[in-house]
């Protein structure tokens, strides 16, 4: 039986960037980092507060990837907050994109998309 997530990896393109938007602006803390000196690729584990991971990658010349929300394979990210307009307003504030604020047909809950520095779709939800 399946628990829980443990982590979601992404790979990012420039991971001194990522790790930036994901520390700074996300406010993610970090739990470790590595260098893989035989695949030239740098890993970092971060923490959610309630505990759920990201793990950042980097490696030479990763391939693109389509990333739109409705594009086939992992459509989103998404992460919960205490209110949706405040973190969409902070993001604004730090100069990322964020899409106007929609409600949830079926649960009545805020939900908005931004984009991390490599155009992967996250979402806020109103927890």
């Amino acid at each position: 039986m399946l628990n829980a997530i443990h982590h979601v990896a992404i790979i990012c393109s420039d991971y001194a960037r990522s790790q930036q938007f994901y520390t700074q602006v996300l406010g993610l803390t970090v739990i470790a980092e590595h260098y893989r000196r035989e695949r030239d690729s740098r890993k970092l584990d971060l923490a959610l507060p309630n505990g759920n991971q990201l793990e950042l990658f980097s490696f030479p010349n990763p391939p693109a990837r389509p990333s739109q929300p409705e594009a086939q394979g992992l459509r989103h990210l998404a992460f919960v907050v205490d209110n949706v307009a405040e973190f969409a307003d902070y993001l604004t504030r730090q100069g990322v994109a964020v899409e106007p604020i929609r409600i949830d047909e079926f649960t009545g809950k805020a939900f908005t998309f931004f984009q991390d520095p490599d155009g992967l779709p996250l979402e806020l939800y109103q927890g």
